[in-house]
């Protein structure tokens, strides 16, 4: 649907909009509208407004000041959807993080929760009492509960038993006139059946008129039993005869073209603590969906079918069963996970799973384990199948994945019917996946929009599949995906113009004015899935596989200042697209507010890397970008690198200025100075914090105690940080990190060797965050060597007392040494020489961006939890953002990225503990209470063994 309102319309909604809602959430700015607009579909709509908004207030206020003025408005939540339902051309309207709010209802057995909540982290607030949602997407670490409950999305064990439809208990609607609707309320409900008598009898006729159309309702009844999303869920019309929950029901799956969910109260399923999993392979797709209808009777909670091009896609991948690489493309394999409530009755399940499968011929397995590495693997290859497909495309292709589901009895001749249409469309990297339980196949392949041919092969495939899967075997063109645009010109074909006509008649009552996700499920222009493609322009060869699913965002420590990831790719992808073009870019807007937006204030920790399907880093692309724009400093990175000493030395004469000044003016006063300062400088000069450090003055070359004979030994390289700063002057322990570890290295009895020319001494990382990658391998190298001596050729472990540097030093040593951060070399080496006696009180533990990139995660939290009574990981922050000196010269990145700390920290909560120095600083100041290495807290409550 083409966007019809003037410029001057939006002006004046834009004016309306700021009388109550922040004009920073207010967005209208182009190239922020492209980022903010793009989701993971095929398609591109560029919003004329972007909002942001940050409580149920601000919703109805935009959605009576969009029907006002006639103005078409869509709701997003993570933008994961795959099918351009999340996409506008006109006003989009996305959550802040204020929607994360979440409550455990009756022990865990239900939970309500706003539409911002993450899945998995749902799962998270549930797993102390062994329950969950009962949704599984595959996206469930990034998308939203809005969006889980707006597209009815399902996954690999959910089936149709667990899904939203099944599983909402209740939830809060806004309709389109800004009216609420509470379902769990009795005087809400009552309230709005008085305001709404026309309503409520127009959807009782509606339920009347189906249940009495006798073909209608078995129709339905047929396609539900199947997994299906298509249209709206026109069983909440047969399966309830109170229109409350009809309307709650009919919201799930409505893609936001009813109304808004700005809560839901989900019935939680159990969460069974024993599993196990199983690899088997057949030869042909008939014997493998010939077992698929045996194992549908047996105790088995996922059933995940692939075929023999998925299998080769990822036959090459490391971890892969050797046997993967041999099959041939008529080989088939199905993944088999059993749940139980015990080991013995999970041993009982897996032995009647394999005895069930006695009379096929299974010609590959892996058998069923509960190894945790072993069945990582073995859904790594279901999990890698997508990616795969992805990371090989060709550049200027984009990635597309359908989901269809077939009658099992007809999965077979599905499967067999799909592959032909491949090779018809010379589609031949296409793959074909699924939840085989339900007959639910994903297939996944990659196709160009460049040319008009290339879109009219799509579109005539598009239909050809249509015509299989919804006419010839009667099954669901959207089986948990969401119609979307993708679909919306097949919803009558795979429904009639019975079913269709209901829609509607239903799309009618609910948005009268047609102002809701306009095009959405509804949608009579039968080009609308070839049309509003989205470009995917060659731009760098580190991102060109960028698939823009969003999967990077949650761990973004920029992403609620500026940009995420994809939204840094999007806008290159369009620069490049421009410069192509011959446009000057160099002076463009766009150019401009990529300079902030994308390379400044990007952390570049690569955290984003760790989820993302295709690996891809993108801080890897924007320390190339500060290569070009750090230029005019390099001759001063230069003088730093081989004077690395005197840097250090002016760097600690700095502190004690600092420290000097604080006494004698005041730390009111030199934050006057120094910040004022910096804004008359427009932040080119670092910003000043109370919790800076005093410098460290600790001798290292001082021995604590007389070292007994034949002591263990290991290196012990102080980073550059902990060398030069001490400790901020309200923490408990002033000692500098120097003096800490080596106490209690000494309290293990363990020898400390300090490397040779220490102070010259330097990972690497400050300069390669700045794309001077040859300073930086420069002075790794330098470093490698000094340690490859004092280690004398790897013979003694090395303690770095930072993870930054370690993880830095790990990435750039080709020698064989072993470098350990904290948290890794205290439990690998100390722990067993320690007497620990754990201090009563709660601590915070922030686990740092290099430590989770090394899987320290766990390793960090068993430390923390070794050494305190109770140990607290804030929620929502996966790192800082002091990002190297970040914290310094753009600290609102750290403001940004740690803005949730404060909130969480109890009363009785004095300090807190990590495993970076520069990253304490931010931590301390925007948390309120001191932040220390955990050598600290290990120091203080151990004693020699």
């Amino acid at each position: 649907m083409v966007n019809a309102n003037s410029t001057a319309t939006y002006q004046q909604l834009e004016s309306i909009l700021a009388t109550k809602i922040e004009g920073k959430r207010i967005i209208t700015q182009e190239a922020k509208c492209l980022a903010y607009g793009t989701d993971a579909s095929f398609y591109r709509l560029i919003p004329k407004i972007i909002l942001q908004l940050k409580n149920l207030e601000e919703v109805i206020f935009a959605i009576k000041s969009c029907r006002k003025l006639g103005i078409h408005y869509t709701f997003r939540a993570a933008g994961t959807s795959l099918s351009g339902q999340a996409i506008s051309d006109s006003v989009l309207i996305t959550l802040t993080d204020d929607w994360r709010n979440h409550q455990v209802i009756e022990n865990g057995n239900q939970i309500m929760l706003q539409p911002g909540v993450i899945g998995a982290d749902a799962n998270k607030y549930l797993a102390p009492f062994q329950r969950k949602i009962g949704p599984d997407p595959a996206s469930i670490n990034t998308c939203k509960i809005g969006g889980i409950a707006a597209n009815n999305a399902s996954g690999m064990c959910c089936g149709t038993a667990q899904n939203s439809y099944q599983t909402v208990a209740n939830m809060k609607i806004v309709f389109s006139d800004g009216t609420l609707l509470d379902t769990g309320n009795r005087e809400n409900i009552a309230s709005f059946k008085k305001s709404h008598p026309q309503f409520i009898e127009k959807l009782n006729q509606l339920c009347k008129q189906t249940l009495d159309n006798k073909a209608l309702t078995e129709q339905i009844q047929h396609k539900y039993r199947l997994k299906n999303t298509t249209g709206y869920a026109l069983n909440a019309l047969v399966d309830f005869q109170d229109p409350i929950k009809v309307i709650e029901h009919l919201m799930i799956g409505s893609e936001g073209t009813l109304g808004f969910i700005a809560d839901i109260t989900y019935n939680t399923v159990v969460e069974h603590p024993d599993k196990a999993s199983a690899l088997l392979v057949f030869a042909t797709i008939e014997d493998a969906c010939r077992a698929v209808t045996t194992l549908s009777k047996m105790p088995v909670a996922a059933v995940e079918m692939m075929d023999g091009r998925a299998l080769r896609s990822v036959a090459d991948k490391p971890g892969m069963p050797e046997f993967i690489q041999h099959l041939d493309l008529e080989a088939t394999a199905i993944l088999i996970e059993t749940h139980a409530s015990s080991q013995q009755q999970l041993d009982r399940q897996c032995k009647s799973v394999i005895d069930s499968l006695a009379p096929f011929t299974i010609i590959e397995s892996e058998p069923f384990t509960s190894d945790p590495t072993t069945v990582s693997t073995l859904w790594k290859i279901r999990k890698g199948m997508f990616p795969a497909v992805g990371a090989v495309r060709q550049v200027g292709t984009t990635v597309i994945i359908e989901d269809v589901a077939f009658p099992v009895k007809n999965l077979a001749n599905g499967v067999r019917d799909l592959q032909m249409l491949f090779d018809k469309y010379k589609y031949h990297e296409a793959i074909i996946f699924g939840h085989a339980l339900e007959g639910n196949l994903h297939f996944v392949f990659t196709q160009g929009f460049d040319n008009q041919q290339e879109i009219e092969r799509y579109g005539q495939f598009m239909d050809e599949v249509a015509e299989l899967v919804a006419v010839k075997y009667q099954g669901s063109l959207k089986a948990e995906h969401g119609t979307g645009r993708n679909m919306a010109p097949y919803v009558e074909l795979e429904w009639g113009k019975a079913g269709y006509k209901l829609m509607q008649q239903i799309k009618k009552l609910f948005d009268p004015e047609g102002l809701l996700n306009p095009g959405v499920i509804i949608n009579d222009n039968p080009h609308s899935h070839i049309e509003n493609l989205k470009p995917m322009p060659a731009a760098n060869q580190l991102i060109d596989r960028c698939i823009e699913c969003g999967f990077c965002e949650p761990v973004c420590p920029s992403r609620t200042l500026t940009l995420s990831p994809r939204q840094r790719i999007v806008l290159f992808r369009e620069l490049q697209r421009r410069k192509r073009a011959g446009e000057n870019i160099e002076a463009s807007e766009l150019q401009k507010v990529f300079n902030y937006q994308g390379i400044d204030t990007c952390a570049a920790t690569g955290l984003c890397a760790e989820r993302c399907p295709v690996e891809i880093n993108t801080g890897d692309l924007i320390k190339q970008l500060r290569t070009e724009k750090y230029k005019k400093y390099r001759l001063i990175a230069k003088w730093t690198a081989e004077h690395f000493d005197t840097t250090t030395k002016i760097a600690r004469v700095g502190l004690s200025a600092n420290q000097l000044a604080c006494k004698t003016l005041g730390k009111i006063t030199v934050g006057k100075l120094v910040n004022g300062l910096r804004s008359l400088t427009k932040g080119s000069t670092p910003i000043w914090f109370a919790e800076y450090p005093q410098p460290n003055k600790h001798n290292l070359a001082a021995p604590l105690n007389p070292y007994i004979s034949n002591q263990k030994k290991v290196v012990y390289m102080p980073s550059c940080a902990s060398r030069v700063m001490g400790q901020q002057t309200d923490a408990s322990d002033q000692r500098p990190l120097t003096e800490v570890t080596l106490s209690l290295l000494n309290k293990a009895g363990y020898e400390a060797i300090i490397p040779d020319k220490l102070t010259e001494q330097c990972c690497g990382m400050p300069y390669g965050s700045k794309g001077m990658n040859d300073l930086a391998k420069q002075k790794a190298k330098q470093l490698e060597a000094v340690l490859w001596q004092a280690t004398e050729q790897g013979k003694y472990p090395i303690l770095m007392d930072t993870s930054p540097c370690a993880k830095q030093s790990i990435e750039q040593f080709n020698k064989p040494l072993e470098v350990l951060e904290p948290t890794g070399f205290v439990s690998k080496y100390l722990l067993e020489h320690l007497i620990i006696k754990p201090t009563e009180e709660t601590v915070m533990l922030h686990i740092t961006c290099s430590s989770r990139r090394m899987g320290l995660e766990a390793d960090m939290l068993k430390l923390a939890k070794t050494c305190a009574k109770e140990v607290i990981i804030p929620k929502h922050i996966q790192c800082c953002g002091w990002a190297g000196d970040k914290g310094f010269t753009t600290p609102e990145l750290n403001a940004a990225a740690v803005k949730p700390l404060k909130a969480q920290i109890p009363t009785h909560c004095s300090r807190g503990f990590s495993n970076s120095r520069t990253c304490e600083i931010g931590l301390s100041h925007h948390s309120g209470i001191p932040y220390q290495s955990i050598l600290y807290l290990v120091d203080e409550v151990s004693k020699t063994l």
